[in-house]
């Protein structure tokens, strides 16, 4: 680890220039962490409480892991105001796990599952579901630009559950609502992959038979995926469902069933205590709508220069996707470089779709947004004919 000589990092590296300030960092995940809860895991690192040793080396035994693992579940649940009928507890796998983990706990035996797909995560669930029964994508699209009317669904009415994606990193579409479970559909359960908006808005969880975030964009380091799901909808999963995907038996493990992620969970009790200290989840849906506000109003008033083709009512508040002068790849490689030089870091768009994406989570702060709406300003005026 680098000492401090007189100011500078043992390695060369200003202090200063290392500061949560100093540069702006919009990867889509793992993303950035909030700068005050860096430094108390910093200060925390070699020796957690009184037990001598890192969190790390905790046994997931042991009564000062139990205790993070019981702060956490609690912070949960007062942070997203959860009833007492969920359960709410802690996976490893990330999304990509929870697309089996889904089907394999909720997909009933000769049943159907409803699937709205709007961008390439709900895609990949949906594919991922269809090796465990049958699965009805509710209106197919073309392109990945915003959300179809629910009023055009075609849903089954006897569905095991209803399921999309909240926000679509990789196009930048987000649903600016909750599908209905109400008249014909009253008994479908929803279940929604919150993985990259989770803790940046209000909803209620009462809505949703099931939801599910893996933390590494908004709450915390990769490794932890927070699951919230009804308890009546629990302990029917199917007869070939491997125990460590199986809703129930983590819930009745507590989340430690087996070695969980422990330092992760660890991280993620910090970032939701910081987001309870900092405002909750009204303050950090005020400010995603302010930063994502400032940068979509640069592009919608650069002629042309920058464009996004979400439509205006699904953008994402999280992921800003737009391309330059209609997709000039050479344009916006120079685009990336000169932010780069700039201290603005990680803008590139998904390998999928190219582009420029920045993503604006929580931790990422309005001044800092602000440091790249001035760029983008400045990038436009240097580069229009």
């Amino acid at each position: 680890m680098p000492e401090e000589v007189n100011g500078h990092a043992h390695n060369g590296t200003s202090v200063e220039e290392t500061g949560p300030e100093s540069f702006g960092y919009f990867s889509a995940g793992p993303s950035k962490l909030p700068h005050d809860v860096m430094l108390k895991a910093q200060k925390e690192f070699l020796n957690y409480g009184n037990s001598r040793v890192s969190v790390m080396e905790l046994s997931h035994r042991s009564p000062e892991y139990l205790a993070i693992n019981d702060e956490a579940i609690a912070c949960a649940r007062r942070l997203f105001n959860v009833p007492n009928n969920y359960k709410v507890f802690f996976m490893s796998g990330g999304g990509t796990g929870q697309f089996s983990a889904v089907p394999l706990n909720l997909l009933g035996e000769g049943k159907t599952a409803d699937y709205v797909v709007t961008g390439t995560w709900s895609d990949k669930a949906m594919k991922e579901a269809k090796k465990y029964g049958t699965v009805n994508n509710v209106h197919p699209l073309s392109k990945f630009t915003s959300v179809p009317d629910e009023s055009l669904w075609s849903r089954t009415k006897d569905a095991s559950y209803l399921y999309y994606c909240d926000n679509e990193t990789v196009h930048g579409v987000e649903f600016p609502f909750i599908p209905s479970n109400e008249g014909d559909f009253a008994n479908v359960p929803v279940v929604a992959d919150m993985s990259s908006n989770f803790g940046t808005r209000l909803f209620d969880i009462n809505r949703f038979g099931a939801v599910y975030a893996a933390v590494q964009k908004n709450l915390g380091p990769a490794g932890c995926t927070v699951v919230i799901a009804r308890e009546d909808l629990l302990g029917k999963a199917h007869k070939f469902c491997p125990q460590i995907l199986d809703y129930d038996q983590i819930a009745k493990g507590n989340s430690v069933m087996n070695t969980p992620v422990t330092f992760s969970v660890y991280m993620t009790k910090l970032v939701m205590e910081w987001v309870e200290h900092n405002g909750g989840l009204e303050q950090m849906e005020k400010d995603s709508h302010i930063k994502s506000t400032m940068l979509y109003n640069i592009i919608d008033n650069s002629d042309g220069f920058y464009t996004s083709v979400v439509d205006k009512s699904y953008r994402s508040r999280c992921n800003v996707v737009f391309r330059l002068k209609g997709g000039d790849t050479d344009l916006e490689s120079a685009f990336v470089s000169a932010a780069k030089k700039s201290n603005l870091l990680s803008l590139k768009g998904h390998r999928s779709v190219g582009g420029i994406r920045a993503s604006i989570y929580n931790a990422i702060s309005t001044p800092m947004v602000e440091k790249l709406a001035e760029f983008m300003k400045d990038f436009q005026a240097n580069h229009s004919t």
